[in-house]
């Protein structure tokens, strides 16, 4: 009688352990990391708020640098050799 008692005080004792909580303070700050990334990489957190534009570019240079940017992906880039078998950088052989 006694080993059984023991054996069921020792199952509730464990079953009340793996219930807790482990982790409390990693769960504290969870995400912290994230957040503050993505607040250094915010320049102006309140842009949303104005009605100002942006400042650098006006209208006619940034229509033409979308149109260069679309022109870019009608033609492939030209392809270029990066295999170096001969072991010279650059200029031609002798």
């Amino acid at each position: 009688m006694f080993i059984i008692r023991t054996t069921t005080v020792a199952l509730v004792c464990l079953l009340g352990a793996s219930c807790s909580h482990v982790t409390p303070n990693y769960d504290a700050r969870f995400g912290d990391a994230v957040r503050d990334a993505k607040r250094k990489m915010t320049i102006n957190p309140d842009a949303g708020k104005t009605n100002d534009p942006a400042a650098g570019m006006d209208g006619r240079a940034a229509r033409e640098a979308m149109n260069q940017y679309h022109e870019s992906y009608k033609t492939p880039p030209p392809a270029v050799n990066v295999i170096n078998i001969g072991g010279q950088i650059g200029g031609t052989s002798k």
